[in-house]
């Protein structure tokens, strides 16, 4: 259902006119890694990261996708590289209606989708209601939620739902900015057998970044070079359940540089 919807707002989104869009390249710098890497995160193995990123605004809602391009450092592993993607289309139901859905704090009501890839086996798909917020002091605040189901090849089960706020916050600071953005991924219930060997742990994965406006500050144009930290806290990562055997428990501090274009 999930890659249905995609389909439709795809093809949805080449006949609309778009109202906006942003796009970014991010670099990332940090080390202790769990599970990627193929270690178990107590290992100083150095990870570095390309992020692409596009955000954008149509008729029928808006849409984001990603897509990591990651290598490690200072051990073995599969060429050292690995990548993982999200392509995200949600369908805004007051557009499409025509209708003011917006009550209390609540701007609009979604549809969100979701599908995610990576090396080998990690794909799932998702889908479920969202909701836009305005809410004082936060340039964006949206929670989605989702139904969990991955691709019918990876013999994995389904029946997990998450829950995913995302937000923007820009604070002045002199002469510039600092924006502090990110989301939260809480999957909250386990899903499958630990017997059979299809087990899907839940988890718990919080992304903040911290980021100053380094080019607003160089009386260059805000908004378009960023310096700053993220923080990558995720416990069970990709739905591994950590053990004394192997780390997947995530608490990594990440330098980054972003630039939009």
């Amino acid at each position: 259902a999930a890659l249905a919807a995609g389909f439709i707002l795809s093809s949805q989104a080449m006949a609309s006119p778009m109202f906006w869009q942003n796009n970014s390249l991010t670099y990332l710098y940090g080390k202790n890694f769990a599970v990627d890497s193929g270690q178990d995160g107590r290992e100083a193995a150095i990870q570095q990261t390309i992020t692409f990123e596009h955000a954008s605004g149509w008729t029928w809602g808006d849409m984001f996708l990603f897509v990591d391009n990651k290598w490690f450092n200072g051990h073995s592993g599969k060429d050292g590289r690995t990548y993982y993607g999200e392509f995200s289309p949600r369908l805004s139901l007051s557009k499409i209606s025509g209708a003011d859905l917006s009550f209390g704090p609540v701007k609009d009501v979604l549809i969100s989708a979701t599908y995610e890839r990576g090396e080998g086996r990690n794909r799932n798909y998702l889908l479920g209601p969202a909701v836009d917020l305005a809410v004082p002091g936060f340039d964006r605040l949206a929670i989605n939620t989702y139904y969990r189901e991955p691709d019918g090849i990876t013999g994995k089960p389904g029946g997990q739902w998450q829950i995913t706020p995302t937000w923007a916050i820009t604070i002045p600071v002199g002469k510039s900015d600092i924006l502090l953005d990110g989301y939260i991924d809480w999957v909250v219930n386990d899903a499958g057998s630990k017997s059979k060997g299809d087990y899907l742990a839940k988890n718990f994965h919080f992304n903040p970044q911290v980021k100053y406006d380094l080019g607003k500050a160089l009386d260059y144009t805000p908004g378009k070079l960023y310096v700053g930290i993220e923080y990558d806290y995720w416990t069970n990562k990709y739905g591994v359940e950590d053990s004394s055997a192997f780390n997947t428990d995530n608490n990594v501090t990440n330098f980054i540089v972003k630039a939009h274009f």
